[in-house]
């Protein structure tokens, strides 16, 4: 760690053996785990917190206050979890007074330029492929992966096991287990390879591909599809996954897709 072309605050708390290469800038009030390597001129400000064995690329910048013209100084958070890597010029930004921390799950992956915004939750294992972009107060639950150049609007939801296609913007709420795509953003299907490669059977995702064909392929709005398969499909974690996020969403979800004339 005794790295003479890198500035680490003494107040920083830095554990043993860690990397950090030259011109690495880290400020007080900053943790960072056991294994963590840190690439040169990285700049980690005040209120990071870095957990074991992460990768993080030159250039990027951890924990600089948010872009947001209502941040009134407050003390606040970027929670990084262990054996993420973050990959060169990502930059995230602190958390406001709203939730007072941005978080970043584990074994996460952040291509090279990605920006994810104030008070965003990250789940584990999500993959933010090169360029995209998060609004404020954006919420990405476990194993989702979104395609490069993708930007998403403030306050979306994002479900678990979800593929969003590159280059998407995304202005609704994603249920889980999907597949996105199109311009409007649509359902496309549900994240069947993605589920197998994650040890769901063919039954489960059948049985997914079931609840999605009345919220989608049969005629019915949003509630009276829920309101069916609540009455009529078999009470699964996987049903109740669903019928939850479409039931808290607060933007709408995505809509079918439907060929324009």
């Amino acid at each position: 760690m005794n790295q003479p072309l890198a500035y680490v605050h003494p107040q920083a708390k830095i554990a043993k053996n860690t990397v950090i290469e030259p011109f690495v800038n880290i400020e007080k009030n900053v943790e960072i785990g056991e294994g963590t390597w840190i690439g040169s001129n990285v700049t980690i400000m005040e209120g990071a917190r870095i957990g074991k064995n992460c990768k993080i690329f030159p250039g990027a910048v951890i924990s600089a206050v948010p872009q947001d013209l209502k941040f009134d100084n407050e003390e606040t958070l970027v929670r990084i979890g262990d054996n993420t890597v973050i990959r060169e010029f990502v930059t995230v930004n602190r958390g406001t007074k709203a939730n007072y921390e941005t978080v970043v799950g584990n074994n996460c992956l952040l291509m090279a330029y990605v920006h994810i915004a104030h008070d965003c939750i990250i789940g584990n294992n999500v993959i933010l492929a090169n360029g995209v972009t998060l609004g404020g107060h954006i919420v990405i639950d476990d194993w989702a992966i979104i395609g490069g150049l993708s930007a998403i609007h403030q306050f979306v939801n994002i479900g678990s096991h979800v593929m969003i296609s590159g280059g998407s913007l995304v202005r609704k709420d994603v249920p889980p287990f999907t597949k996105a795509a199109r311009e409007p953003l649509s359902y496309v299907g549900v994240n069947s390879i993605g589920l197998r490669r994650r040890g769901f059977s063919s039954e489960k995702i059948n049985e997914i591909q079931d609840i999605y064909r009345y919220i989608y392929l049969r005629g019915n709005n949003v509630s009276q599809a829920v309101e069916y398969i609540e009455a009529n499909l078999p009470a699964t974690s996987e049903r109740d996954e669903i019928i939850t996020f479409i039931s808290k969403s607060s933007r709408g979800i995505m809509k079918g897709y439907s060929k324009q004339i």
